[in-house]
């Protein structure tokens, strides 16, 4: 069982959270991976697979309910200069809901292709203090695809809503990551190794499941 998120899903909630990627708070509950989070992340990380390796544009989109957990340890490995977390857990869900053939088409397009994921909102809960905190935010990630590898990528964060010390953390990171760029080289290089490493080795295609190729 691998428990990651699909590239997809794990952009959306990256965002949400602002992981691509305060001072010590007071002791809390740490928040415990709820059951069927990893069996569900593995179930629709299987469904993307397919559908990026087999590369047909006609068949049901990618719908996928996620729970994702983070231990603060986790989170605290992505700081930046820039930017630390200064808070505990978090817990994000998400409703993913994207086109196929906007996934497909993204890794055969022979030029440069623009993959523009619809809003998508995150219901997040963070520790601070000691208390869980409600985060909702709404992304809509953009990314750019030439040759069927990601070139550039947007959070795009549309709007969010909670404690004004998480909201401000997050809208700096959000902007931080879209304008300067702190995050960019790690998201290209997930997306990418998902796609063309992580795919094919969990789920290699077999000649008999290959899409044909066109004359």
């Amino acid at each position: 069982m691998r428990r990651s998120a699909p590239a997809v899903a794990r952009c959306a909630l990256l965002g949400a959270t602002l992981l691509a990627s305060v001072l010590s708070a007071p002791p809390a509950l740490a928040l415990e991976e709820q059951k069927g989070e990893a069996q569900a992340l593995d179930a629709c990380d299987e469904r993307l697979c397919r559908m990026l390796q087999q590369k047909t544009p006609t068949g049901e989109d990618l719908k996928c309910t996620l729970t994702k957990t983070w231990a603060r340890s986790t989170i605290k490995e992505a700081d930046q200069r820039e930017l630390t977390w200064g808070f505990g857990d978090a817990r994000c869900s998400i409703e993913l809901n994207v086109s196929r053939a906007s996934i497909v088409a993204a890794v055969t397009s022979g030029k440069s292709f623009k993959f523009w994921l619809p809003p998508h909102t995150a219901n997040c809960v963070v520790e601070q203090d000691g208390q869980l905190k409600p985060v909702k935010a709404t992304v809509a990630p953009k990314i750019v695809f030439k040759d069927g590898r990601a070139e550039k990528i947007w959070i795009n964060l549309v709007h969010i809503d909670g404690p004004g010390s998480l909201t401000g953390w997050m809208s700096t990171a959000a902007n931080l990551t879209d304008s300067v760029g702190i995050f960019h080289r790690s998201m290209i290089k997930s997306v990418n190794g998902y796609i063309y490493k992580h795919c094919p080795k969990y789920y290699p295609l077999t000649a008999a499941k290959a899409a044909p190729k066109a004359k």
